[in-house]
């Protein structure tokens, strides 16, 4: 009974911190409704304008689309890399397993800028600046890290005796991971895959550097039309990112949860 003000005051915290940070974000929902072309809060009257020139606009669409075929590639590579490098760290026994961890989660704590410049000028060389093969690979590298600790956590409540098991009676290698291991990982493979095609939807840095008339992906049309006329669209376009991107996370987080449960 004594904790109970204590979790009280613990609970109201938590809601007024995340009131804190979802707030700024919630604003631009009812700015992509203002009737007239401006940014300013709150909004004058009620229109789907710009809703509807977010579906009409070539620019817009292109953009779009762009990051979905980006971000798509990104998700189906990002997975398959990070979930046989998650399974090669389970299996290593020695400490050079942690100073390996620590190098491929190093996209994770390295300044976006610091890696954007690096990528642009090997990208130079390649000839890789604004092309579809060049955004895959510099958003996979940032990807993998968080297929990396999405399936970790799995493999973390993963029992091996079953492999032995599996193995005990008679199922080679390729066996008993098809039917034993990967359906047990399979929760934390699927959430690995979901936020790696959210960080690639909605990177911006990176993409900055390696951008190109031909192809621009909806983070640097975003900001180019902020930059350069202020244009209204980009609060429905962020209102739907930010909608898409939290039933994603969202589902993400419930798969992991469990997943870690089972």
């Amino acid at each position: 009974m004594r904790l109970a003000p204590f979790r009280i005051l613990l609970g109201l915290f938590c809601l007024l911190v995340a009131v804190w940070l979802v707030m700024p974000t919630l604003v631009i929902i009812p700015m992509s409704f203002n009737e007239k072309k401006s940014l300013a809060f709150p909004p004058s009257g009620f229109s789907w304008q710009w809703y509807a020139n977010f579906f009409t606009n070539p620019d817009w669409l292109s953009s779009f689309f762009n990051s979905l075929r980006v971000a798509g590639l990104v998700a189906v590579a990002a997975t398959l890399i990070g979930t046989l490098a998650s399974l090669g760290l389970s299996r290593m026994k020695h400490a050079g397993a942690g100073l390996l961890r620590a190098i491929l989660i190093t996209p994770m704590i390295v300044p976006g800028v610091v890696l954007a410049i690096g990528i642009y000028a090997v990208y130079l060389d390649y000839q890789l600046v604004g092309t579809t093969t060049g955004f895959v690979i510099a958003h996979t590298m940032l990807a993998i890290p968080f297929v990396i600790i999405a399936v970790s956590a799995s493999l973390e409540v993963f029992d091996v005796r079953l492999e032995t098991a599996a193995a005990s009676l008679g199922a080679d290698r390729f066996t008993t991971f098809r039917t034993v291991t990967l359906p047990l990982i399979a929760p934390g493979i699927l959430s690995g895959l979901l936020f790696a095609f959210v960080t690639s939807f909605d990177e911006i840095i990176v993409a900055l550097f390696i951008t190109s008339p031909y192809l621009k992906t909806l983070p640097v049309q975003i900001f180019t039309s902020i930059t350069r006329d202020a244009d209204p669209t980009v609060t429905a376009v962020g209102t739907i990112i930010f909608i898409a991107t939290t039933l994603i996370i969202s589902a993400g987080l419930i798969i992991s949860s469990k997943s870690t449960r089972s």
